[in-house]
């Protein structure tokens, strides 16, 4: 009950969210980049592989 839907209306909340998402294991004191958490797809948005392959990344525009 506590999720609250965000529209993704442009391409600097969808980046928000994003960097939001890739820094919660930093936030959380897991690991002290977004690109160290294995589990994460910030490697792949870093231009490296991820764990899993095939991962979407979306690339916005300016």
């Amino acid at each position: 009950h506590d999720n609250k839907p965000i529209e993704l209306w442009s391409n600097k909340v969808i980046k928000e969210k994003i960097d939001y998402i890739h820094n919660n294991p930093v936030e959380a004191g897991l690991v002290f980049h977004p690109e160290d958490y294995v589990y994460s797809s910030a490697l792949d948005y870093s231009g490296e592989q991820g764990l899993v392959r095939d991962v979407t990344v979306f690339r916005l525009l300016s």
